[in-house]
C-alpha cells in the first residue's frame, strides 16, 4: 500500500492562523464580508500599505468605517510584511447627523414638557 502524505502548514511557522484549526474563511471586516485570503491577495498584488489595501479590498468601508476592523486588517497586513505608517481616509456618514443626535440630546429636549398644557 502506497501512502502519500499532504503537505500542510507547520504551526510552527504560522501558529496565529491555524491555532483554531483548519478554518475555510476567516472574516477580518464583518461589515463588507472582507476574509483574510482576499487581504493576503491584495498584498501578493502590490497592495502593500493600509490605504491601498483598503481601496482594493473593501475593508473599512462599510458601516463602522473601520472602527471594528482596521485593527485586526492592519495587524494582518503588517504580518505579511505590509507598511501601516500612514492613517486611512475615513468617510463621513452618508446622512449629516447632529452633534445632539450623536450626544442624544435631541431625544431629551423632545421629551421636556414645555409648559403649554
Amino acid at each position: 500500500m502506497n501512502q502519500t502524505t499532504v503537505a500542510r502548514p507547520s504551526l510552527a511557522t504560522n501558529p496565529a492562523r491555524y491555532a483554531l484549526g483548519p478554518v475555510s474563511k476567516i472574516i477580518v471586516c464583518r461589515c463588507e464580508d472582507v476574509t483574510l485570503h482576499e487581504l493576503e491577495q491584495a498584498y501578493q498584488r502590490g497592495y502593500t500599505d493600509l490605504e491601498s489595501a483598503k481601496r482594493y479590498t473593501g475593508f473599512a468601508t462599510g458601516w463602522c468605517q473601520g472602527k471594528s476592523c482596521l485593527a485586526g486588517c492592519a495587524s494582518a497586513l503588517v504580518k505579511l510584511g505590509g507598511t501601516v505608517d500612514l492613517p486611512i481616509t475615513p468617510r463621513p456618514p452618508y446622512h449629516p447627523v447632529s452633534f445632539a443626535a450623536l450626544a442624544g440630546l435631541a431625544a431629551l429636549r423632545d421629551a421636556e414638557p414645555t409648559g403649554e398644557d
